[in-house]
């Protein structure tokens, strides 16, 4: 069903990056061309380029946009403790939380890094390493504290980001266990991982 835009915009340019998320995720970047997402915005061709000059750019938009907030809504999320065990179990489960209402955004944001041409791949590639940053952070202050075990820091953290971004994969609206039970079952996890569960249960 098109989209028919605002008047203004900032309204345009959201419908924009709306109908791109939903195309882009379905049929692939190659698979968009900008005359589609003009006639699913409900706009003229040109008026897309008046946001976004190339396909690529507005690619490139799309994942800045979704690791900037990615990044700055776990800053403002963030616990003020030294505790490691209570960093972590917060990073895991506002991780699942973020991500779970998100599929779309985050199956390009992974999927679709490929695309990215050489002159953009670097900035996203860059982000992705920074929120991957906070949680070796998390990590490496709870093996130093003798808080966690685990042989690697750097693996482990791609490892629980890969399982707490999995859930993305399965997860679905109304079904038997809510986001809040979700959320749990993946802190235990995540914990579990790096054998601090008991300590915080304690």
């Amino acid at each position: 069903m098109a989209r028919t835009a605002g008047s203004e915009g900032t309204k345009t340019e959201a419908a924009i990056r709306e109908a791109a998320v939903e195309l882009i995720a379905r049929h692939g970047f190659e698979g968009v061309s900008m005359r589609r997402l003009a006639e699913a915005v409900g706009v003229q061709a040109g008026t897309l380029y008046r946001y976004f000059p190339t396909k690529q750019a507005l690619l490139a938009s799309m994942m800045r946009e979704h690791m900037r907030h990615l990044i700055d809504s776990w800053r403002r999320a963030r616990p003020a403790t030294d505790d490691p065990a209570a960093l972590l179990s917060a990073f895991a489960r506002f991780h699942v939380r973020y991500h779970m209402d998100r599929r779309d955004e985050v199956f390009i944001n992974y999927m679709e890094l490929r695309s990215l041409d050489p002159e953009n791949a670097p900035e996203i590639v860059a982000l992705r390493k920074e929120y991957e940053g906070e949680l070796r952070a998390i990590l490496a202050q709870g093996v130093a504290k003798g808080v966690f075990r685990t042989p690697d820091v750097p693996v482990t953290a791609m490892a629980l980001i890969a399982m707490l971004t999995g859930v993305t994969t399965w997860r679905q609206a109304g079904g038997r266990l809510g986001p809040q039970a979700i959320a749990d079952i993946y802190t235990r996890l995540t914990l579990d991982a790096v054998g601090a569960r008991a300590s915080v249960e304690a």
